[in-house]
């Protein structure tokens, strides 16, 4: 979490805009795993363990959801953050931080291979890094400042005898999504789960449940989530998102976020795109 809003750039990109018809029909509440149950990727948190590459392990969760979403749940593929954080070499610094739009450009030219999902090693490129406990309960070792970026291997795992450019998938568009909130939703309704940005402060790290509000606490710098849809809690209205931080932190991983206000910038650099089926 150390990058700038800046660095993003989001404005000079093509942006969707839905139309009034289908902003008109959306829900109170939405969760996504209602509406597609065939898709079991939008069940999973991934841990990016000690490694700041939160920005390639949000970006390729919402790949993997949209690539099944996108068949209508007939087709299922795991991208890897792995072979993301350590190949893309214009996407920033891996571990060390990265452009989330970079790694949806890097999906659309290159391509990203299979990773296996969270509960199994299957895939081209399984996660290298271990988990680790970030400020929550569990049996893990603590999380550690950013480890080094694993090399960039081109070939894949021995377990998963396949050839590595033939496991290759891409997107066909990507695209940012306007910062309003009734856009996000419609976005989020029509097709899938984002990736977004927001700024950390400490007394979100120590998030256990509810709707966060930002109200005290040291900012900590920009972290990428998934979000996936919404709702309201208590009269507030929330976002609902996945963070990478394993299932012990937060509420079993996810976390609810003010929502229509841009708090913490939540809603002004928000990222998708379109996958390329075979």
């Amino acid at each position: 979490m150390g990058r700038t809003w800046e660095d993003e750039n989001f404005w000079k990109y093509p942006k969707v805009e839905h139309d009034a018809e289908l902003i008109a029909s959306l829900p109170e509440s939405f969760d996504p795993r209602d509406k597609w149950p065939n898709c079991p990727s939008l069940n999973e948190i991934r841990d990016q363990g000690s490694c700041g590459s939160c920005w390639a392990v949000a970006a390729v969760a919402a790949m993997t959801d949209r690539y099944c979403i996108y068949s209508n749940g007939t087709q299922h593929f795991h991208f890897s953050a792995q072979d993301l954080t350590s190949c893309c070499l214009h996407c920033g610094f891996g571990c060390n931080e990265g452009i989330p739009w970079q790694a949806w450009v890097y999906w659309r030219d290159t391509g990203i291979v299979s990773g296996g999902d969270f509960n199994s090693s299957q895939g081209c490129r399984p996660y290298e890094v271990a988990p680790c406990k970030h400020n929550a309960v569990g049996n893990l070792s603590p999380c550690l400042n950013a480890v080094p970026t694993p090399e960039c291997v081109k070939f894949c795992d021995s377990s998963y005898n396949y050839d590595y450019d033939k496991d290759k998938r891409r997107g066909k568009s990507i695209y940012a999504i306007s910062s309003d909130e009734e856009q996000i939703k419609a976005e989020l309704f029509k097709n899938g789960p984002v990736e977004a940005a927001f700024a950390v402060y400490q007394d979100f790290v120590d998030y256990k449940g509810g709707v966060y509000r930002h109200t005290m606490g040291a900012y900590e710098g920009i972290h990428d989530v998934k979000m996936l849809g919404w709702g309201v809690e208590n009269g507030m209205k929330y976002w609902l998102v996945a963070n990478s931080w394993n299932p012990d932190w937060g509420d079993k991983g996810y976390f609810k976020i003010l929502r229509g206000e841009n708090h913490c910038g939540i809603e002004s650099g928000i990222i998708a795109g379109e996958p390329l089926l075979e």
